[in-house]
């Protein structure tokens, strides 16, 4: 789910992080039984006790209309809950390896992005295993298959998940003589036969109107949508090796993507999440970007002021999840009960939609999906799009689910790093990047 920075940390330090995982951690704590994630459920004792919970980004449980920290310790009024935020992923994610690799020092209760999330499910036992009656069906099925180890122990409850669509600026198509209204874009660009090409086929026409706006924001972003709909895109799931460099899959998204963002100047030229992609969104800097539920609140924030935004019913290729999370509670933690009970609450139905209805982290709860009061949210801020029923179209829409073992974070992390040295950096040529990004993955192993 959710956001990297564009300065990407080296191949090299993820590896040496793992190997000390798998040498110096200690398990800090025993494995105990899971709490359920009922809104009534207790902590696990009258006790005064803190707890830290370690998230990044937006996971909507700050609002100051209502913050979910505040609503649980009216319900325990023994419990402190101190949070502790991340900017990035990639912070959150050092941050989990240098802490479990020193045996002390993490929060109660960590947040885990779902892209580094197979890392640390090599080591189940350093986190307390979830795993109950009550967790059977709580989540879509691929969610919870995501936490879930070899072994069969669950290290996480499912937050969010990232259906995606196409977030777009209705003022800059209708100046690009394009159809505006979100029923006529999503026809525009394919409707249920959406594709890549078709895309990017708009973007061109877009172009070719004299705007003088770019089509999307990214490279790198647009590929990672196009990616996530690929089933086996890095690594053989039988046997972990690394595939990305020879599947021919991967080299075909690179070279479309590129040809998009760079011969056809479709792209920004911006590295998402840096300043000046932040800044852009008060500039005119492009007319349309992916956007998975959790984007939405990043594009409010950063367009705040800015109208104009609205959101179409469709994604290139059918449909697509960007990201999710989990909420774990490591080993080492001095309160794993009392974190687990936390953890279950803030993960329920109705904490996830009202997460849903501030920062538009879209719930990954079956029940959830199912609310009326999930399915009735509209977003004012894109025109009051029907986002509740919307994401759950995109989400419904979803057929494949990426294979991601130990090694997608590092092999991403490269393939990003390539695609910025040719739309961003302007360093380099696509075929010298892509022989870098080869060579990156040799190092791998």
């Amino acid at each position: 789910m959710r956001k990297t920075t564009r300065k990407m940390w080296a191949a090299a330090a993820g590896v040496t992080g793992i190997a000390l995982l798998a040498t110096a951690c200690s398990s800090g704590g025993t494995t105990t039984p899971a709490a359920t994630d009922k809104a009534t459920t207790p902590a696990a004792s009258t006790e005064k006790v803190t707890l830290k919970v370690a998230t990044f980004n937006e996971f909507g449980y700050d609002d100051p209309a209502g913050s979910l920290y505040d609503a649980y310790t009216k319900l325990h009024p023994n419990v402190t809950i101190e949070p502790v935020k991340a900017a990035t992923s990639n912070d959150a994610r050092d941050n989990m390896n240098t802490k479990l690799a020193a045996g002390s020092g993490l929060s109660d209760i960590e947040a885990i992005e779902v892209d580094w999330l197979p890392e640390l499910l090599q080591y189940p036992d350093k986190f307390v295993d979830l795993k109950s009656d009550d967790t059977n069906g709580r989540w879509l099925k691929w969610k919870s298959d995501q936490a879930t180890s070899p072994d069969g122990k669950l290290i996480g409850y499912g937050t969010d998940i990232g259906p995606e669509a196409i977030a777009y600026r209705a003022d800059l198509f209708k100046a690009a003589n394009l159809p505006t209204d979100p029923a006529e874009v999503a026809k525009l660009f394919g409707g249920k036969d959406a594709t890549w090409d078709k895309y990017f086929e708009v973007g061109k026409q877009f172009e070719a109107a004299g705007t003088k706006v770019p089509f999307f924001d990214s490279a790198g972003a647009t590929y990672q949508g196009m990616i996530n709909q690929v089933k086996d895109a890095y690594e053989d799931p039988k046997s972990n090796a690394i595939t990305a460099a020879t599947n021919p899959d991967v080299k075909k998204i690179y070279d479309a993507v590129l040809k998009a963002s760079v011969d056809d100047n479709l792209s920004a030229h911006l590295g998402q999440w840096s300043d000046d992609w932040t800044a852009s969104f008060q500039k005119n800097g492009f007319a349309t970007m992916l956007a998975p539920g959790w984007m939405l609140g990043v594009i409010e924030g950063n367009a705040k002021g800015v109208t104009g935004w609205q959101l179409a019913d469709v994604f290139p290729g059918g449909g697509g999840n960007w990201g999710g999370s989990f909420l774990t509670v490591p080993a080492q933690g001095a309160h794993p009960e009392e974190a687990k009970a936390l953890a279950a609450w803030l993960t329920a139905p109705e904490q996830q939609i009202k997460a849903f209805k501030y920062k538009g982290t879209f719930p990954s709860q079956t029940e959830a999906l199912k609310s009326p009061d999930l399915l009735s949210v509209k977003n004012p801020f894109f025109n009051n799009a029907p986002t509740g029923q919307l994401l759950a179209n995109r989400a419904n829409a979803v057929t494949v689910t990426p294979y991601k073992g130990p090694n997608y974070f590092a092999v991403n992390d490269a393939m990003q790093q390539a695609l910025s040295r040719v739309d961003v950096d302007k360093t380099d040529k696509a075929d010298a990047s892509w022989a870098k990004f080869t060579d990156a993955v040799k190092a791998l192993g």
